[in-house]
């Protein structure tokens, strides 16, 4: 899941150096990671410290990203760095086509059946080759594990805080 703090969004966080001259290593948490290209500026945060820093250049790099600060100068700066998100504001998160949602907008959203039974309350979201899966938190022994297909999510409503489903027959039962 990808965390969100004080209107600012998680897209990335700095595992490790790159080289000596400054650069460093991060793991994506964005499905946009070509993002980083485009940026000139990124925040960055941890244990409720922030600072803004200038991206001189990045690059893909196997499954990371690799970025260079402008502020950053040297291998022993960059270490310092390590652990820290990598965040940008709200307002300039990519924009996504209609009927698709970030991870965080469908946490925290209510579920109810078509015929208005509630459901429970999203607590996490599975990302599989096939399809998300909504995890639910319900009355009873095991969360509901929901699949995020049209067949079965009728309606997303941001607005509501609530997410309307059909659900699959026997699913409740299991």
């Amino acid at each position: 899941m990808v965390p969100v703090d004080d209107g600012f969004v998680s897209i990335g966080e700095i595992v490790n150096t790159q080289g000596n001259r400054g650069e460093v290593r991060a793991v994506p948490l964005t499905d946009y990671p070509e993002r980083f290209e485009r940026m000139e500026l990124v925040s960055v945060f941890r244990n409720g410290k922030r600072r803004e820093l200038h991206i001189e250049h990045s690059y893909m790099h196997k499954r990371f990203v690799v970025l260079k600060f402008r502020e950053i100068l040297d291998m022993n700066a960059a270490k310092e760095l390590k652990g820290w998100l990598l965040q940008v504001r709200r307002d300039d998160m990519v924009e996504l086509p209609q009927d698709h949602y970030y991870l965080f907008q469908i946490v925290g959203l209510e579920v109810f059946a078509v015929d208005g039974q509630r459901l429970g309350k999203v607590i996490d979201v599975l990302q599989t080759s096939a399809n998300d899966i909504y995890v639910v938190d319900r009355e009873g022994p095991k969360p509901l594990l929901l699949p995020a297909r049209k067949e079965f999510v009728q309606e997303i409503s941001l607005e509501k805080g609530r997410i309307t489903v059909k659900l699959p027959e026997g699913l409740l039962e299991l």
